[in-house]
């Protein structure tokens, strides 16, 4: 029997999770857990993935018949992918010491079924492990196929990316540009450092949401019916997607991803949309996916990466923040989301002791 400290769901949030006041969003627990049974492992999640969709698995609007997992449930491990060691296992698939991709959740140790996990092969290169989390991985699967299959980007394109500093946003950017080899790749991000590197990442452009000038660049930046966006890659949602429906070529698409500018509030306090008969007059189409119905093609992007960095068209410097830190501060790390305060894909370590 091994004792482990997890982060329990304590309370629902209604607005920017908290970690302190009368109702926490987390609390931290101990717990025994079993010993493995035949066909399962003890593993070690080291490497935990952030990301902004988490936040609706824990919104108290969260229903079952609406969202894509189950929601997360109060008393229970806000739930998590991570990249774990195994410790003990009790199956012939994984020995100790080997990593395997695992939904363990905020926890310290996890006792899992084989046959959930999925083995973490060594990179080439000497490249990190923790790119299964990013570029490798979901968020990275999210760029490619919202991009080619939903956005059905072509070389003829003008696209906007919002959020083209973070994890899937990046690889939106190195997709659109170095694999596609769009017309013209513009990025929208929350600071002129993050800009400059999404530039270097091959945007032709990238601006500054936070500028009070950004309006008006946007404008410039696609000014008229030969240049305006023919793809929005929308991970923001809010006032920049209803600026956007204005910014759109007729029969542009719009690649609906994500929402984080209202992840924080409730339906009833969400930003309200004033274009929208712009969809209708530009005859636009938006839609939304979940990269879980794509994972049966995951190889197929896969491969697709790994091409491109033999060939010198992915950047991963600087696609990762990886943040060390004790196992107490996992909430605050995860916190960061929300703050801007990451450049690529946010992963949390957790310290060995």
């Amino acid at each position: 029997m091994v004792k482990s400290r997890q982060w329990i769901l304590a309370n629902k949030p209604t607005a920017l999770p908290t970690l302190t006041g009368d109702t926490p969003t987390f609390k931290l627990s101990e717990t025994d857990l079993p010993d493995p049974k035949e066909g399962e492992v003890l593993v070690k999640p080291t490497y935990i993935s952030n990301d902004p969709a988490q936040r609706g698995w824990i919104s108290p609007e969260a229903h079952p018949d609406r969202l894509y997992v189950a929601p997360a449930k109060t008393g229970e491990p806000m739930p998590a992918r991570a990249l774990a060691e195994v410790i003990e296992s009790k199956s012939n698939d994984y020995k100790k010491g080997d990593w395997v991709f695992a939904s363990a959740g905020w926890t310290e140790y996890a006792v899992l079924p084989a046959k959930a996990l999925q083995p973490v092969p060594e990179l080439e290169g000497g490249l990190s492990k923790t790119l299964y989390l990013g570029a490798l991985g979901g968020t990275g699967l999210t760029a490619y196929f919202g991009m080619l299959d939903v956005g059905q980007v072509t070389k003829d394109d003008i696209v906007v990316i919002s959020g083209a500093a973070g994890a899937t946003g990046s690889m939106c950017v190195q997709i659109a540009k170095k694999l596609v080899g769009c017309k013209k790749v513009i990025g929208i991000a929350g600071s002129e450092e993050k800009c400059r590197w999404v530039e270097g990442l091959g945007a032709d452009l990238c601006l500054n949401y936070k500028s009070s000038s950004f309006a008006e660049d946007l404008r410039k930046a696609t000014p008229g019916p030969d240049e305006f966006a023919n793809v929005y890659y929308d991970n923001v949602g809010g006032e920049i997607l209803d600026l956007m429906f204005t910014r759109m070529a007729r029969h542009g698409r719009v690649v609906a991803c994500g929402a984080i500018a209202n992840y924080n509030s409730m339906s009833d306090r969400a930003t309200g949309l004033k274009n929208w008969f712009e969809v209708i007059q530009m005859r636009l189409q938006i839609r939304g996916f979940i990269v879980i119905d794509y994972l049966h093609r995951a190889n197929e992007a896969r491969e697709a990466f790994q091409k491109m960095l033999k060939e010198g068209k992915l950047q991963i410097e600087g696609g990762e923040h990886v943040v060390k830190g004790d196992f107490e501060e996992i909430p605050k790390t995860w916190l960061k989301l929300f703050e801007g305060g990451n450049q690529g894909k946010l992963v949390t370590e957790v310290a060995r002791l």
